[in-house]
């Protein structure tokens, strides 16, 4: 489990799931306490695939995070700088929430459950589903 929590992936901001676990991310990052397990992946994996489907270039979005006071703040960035419709959102969302069952991930979710001891738990499916194990919420 992380030592600093985030919230959870499935927790929306301005219709996006994800959106404030990266916040989370970033502001932690600025601090200097991103936990290492995920600074090789900041800017990548969801949060990387946030950047190219909202169209956002990562030091602009970085910088936003950093300059805003707070979530409502970076919420009214976000939905005054993304220009998305509520379906192109939903298939991001629906891709974050899915990653891995059935899909070319599928194996890559089963190796990291074997990793994590939790190879027995049918009911983790998803790369969604291990992080929220991994954090307890599962």
């Amino acid at each position: 489990m992380s030592t600093i929590p985030l919230r959870s992936p499935k927790t929306k901001m301005a219709g996006w799931v994800h959106l404030p676990r990266f916040v989370d991310k970033i502001r932690l990052h600025f601090v200097g306490k991103l936990p290492a397990d995920y600074q090789s992946s900041f800017c990548g994996g969801f949060d990387g695939h946030w950047l190219q489907t909202a169209g956002v270039a990562k030091e602009t979005f970085l910088e936003t995070v950093r300059a805003a006071k707070d979530d409502a703040a970076v919420e009214k960035w976000v939905r005054e700088n993304v220009r998305k419709t509520p379906e192109e959102i939903e298939v991001f969302n629906r891709f974050v929430l899915n990653r891995g069952r059935n899909d070319d991930a599928s194996a890559r979710v089963k190796e990291l459950k074997e990793k994590s001891g939790l190879a027995a738990r049918a009911d983790i499916q998803t790369f969604v589903d291990l992080i929220e194990a991994d954090e307890g919420r599962l």
